[in-house]
């Protein structure tokens, strides 16, 4: 049995520990968010936080969350200020690769570190967008970045 928090609430599953996490998101908790891209951890699509730090759960086999925090794209908000940037900025075209990009650009955000636009993109670089809105990507990331700023 592997115990472990999603999304604020505690749950327990008992499956192969070698089952990628991507795959009991996904297919024993229904939580599709996280995509299956490419398989190998190259693509982001099957972003998701694991104790705070963006991984790809495509390459983590479940056993490794055993007593610990994950954190999907179902699990914000709606309303938090990357989510926020990305409908400001219209980041999405297909959307396909969006929850991972939101997952990677939540995890930059909440470092609270000044970074330019060459750094945004140089963090974000890992998390691929076949349509082609990196600009935009960087932008939204920029500005919640921005606002950080502001109120610290």
């Amino acid at each position: 049995m592997i115990r472990f928090v999603l999304n604020g609430k505690a749950v327990e599953i008992n499956v192969s520990p070698d089952k990628p996490l991507l795959w009991v998101l996904r297919d024993d908790f229904a939580l599709t968010g996280a995509k299956y891209g490419c398989g190998q951890g190259l693509c982001g699509a099957c972003t998701v936080h694991l104790n705070g730090r963006a991984v790809r759960s495509c390459m983590v086999p479940v056993e490794r969350v055993q007593d610990a925090r994950v954190l999907t794209i179902e699990g914000l908000s709606g309303d938090h200020p990357v989510q926020q940037a990305w409908r400001a900025h219209d980041v999405p075209q297909c959307g396909f690769c969006q929850s991972g990009q939101i997952m990677s650009a939540v995890e930059l955000v909440e470092r609270k570190v000044a970074l330019c636009p060459t750094e945004i993109a140089t963090h974000m670089s890992g998390n691929l967008c076949r349509c082609g809105t990196y600009p935009r990507i960087i932008r939204a990331i920029d500005a919640v970045l921005d606002e950080c700023d502001a109120t610290d």
